[in-house]
């Protein structure tokens, strides 16, 4: 669901980007900033979290096709146009609930009238049809019974930890009273959370409607998802990868943990923190961390020597042996 606010944030001016940007450039430039402005390389700057909120937010929308699409139409349309939307929604939400039909129990009349403004998007086939911004996707009528209300369809985004964590949310409802629903932990991007009986009323006393939330998540610059477990690149150096060594590794929301590298440890291998995933009342997950041998770019004359004398000293074994024979 569109944000109120959108009509005055620059998203592209945020990146630093284009509005032709590929998905790929997208990427890699959201990569750079977020590394550069992340709280844990600026201890301590509330500027640089700010920034960092800022970049993530804009990209979290850039990135998804249809709230892209969806974004640059509503940019289009100016700053004269403006959505009522009364409250503001917490635990880090973008959006905010319209007050869906607001007219309820009169008819709507004139220009001015929500479901109009919004019935020219969907006659015409644009980025406001198929239940994009508070549409409704009907109801039903049992045999002899009163109608059921129809769903109301909704977007929002929320930031990787709180997905991953879980957060009670303040929302504002139809008739405007504000009502508190709870996110699961580990809700994932693209879920959608049925909110039963906050769509539209029954027009003859039936059940009223629902509202089905589409959660939209932030990617995290250090983190990913795979299932309940999180996953997480970590460096190492060369001498730590072949003599061993203990690290430190950081988690999600939490102090960092110590891992044993073992000797001999190559790149790609895989580490496991047991517990330190995704907890939900279906489970937890792990922390999964990759190794990844950090070769350094550049040496001093007398680090040099000393690589060039190990290179006599080593095993004179192919390591790629194995892997012509079986190219063969």
């Amino acid at each position: 669901m569109a944000s109120q606010d959108w009509f005055d944030k620059d998203f592209y001016k945020v990146l630093g980007v284009d509005k032709s940007v590929s998905a790929a450039d997208l990427k890699k430039t959201y990569r750079k900033l977020a590394r550069q402005y992340h709280p844990d390389s600026n201890p301590g700057d509330a500027k640089a979290e700010a920034k960092f909120k800022e970049i993530s937010e804009a990209y979290s929308v850039l990135n998804d096709p249809e709230q892209r699409e969806e974004y640059d139409q509503i940019r289009a349309m100016g700053s004269g146009a403006r959505f009522s939307a009364p409250g503001a929604s917490g635990g880090g939400f973008d959006d905010v609930f319209s007050r869906f039909g607001q007219q309820r129990g009169g008819s709507t009349s004139g220009p001015a009238g929500f479901e109009d403004f919004f019935s020219m998007f969907d006659q015409g086939g644009g980025g406001f049809g198929s239940g994009r911004f508070g549409q409704t996707t009907g109801g039903y009528r049992g045999y002899g019974g009163p109608q059921r209300g129809s769903d109301v369809t909704a977007r929002t985004t929320i930031d990787f930890v709180t997905a991953a964590k879980g957060e009670t949310i303040t929302l504002q409802g139809e008739d405007n009273k504000p009502f508190k629903v709870k996110i699961p932990a580990g809700v994932s991007d693209g879920q959608k959370i049925r909110l039963r009986g906050r769509g539209r009323p029954s027009p003859d006393g039936g059940e009223s409607g629902d509202i089905v939330v589409t959660v939209a998540v932030r990617p995290h610059p250090v983190f990913t998802r795979d299932g309940l477990n999180l996953r997480l690149t970590v460096p190492v150096t060369f001498t730590e990868a072949a003599l061993g060594a203990t690290i430190e590794v950081p988690t999600l929301g939490g102090d960092p943990v110590r891992l044993r590298v073992a000797p001999g440890t190559p790149s790609g291998r895989v580490l496991r923190v047991k517990g330190r995933g995704i907890q939900t009342s279906k489970g937890t997950g792990d922390l999964l961390a990759e190794v990844q041998v950090a070769v350094p770019t550049h040496l001093d004359d007398a680090a040099r020597e000393a690589l060039e004398r190990f290179h006599e000293l080593e095993p004179k074994e192919n390591p790629r042996a194995d892997l012509m024979a079986k190219a063969r």
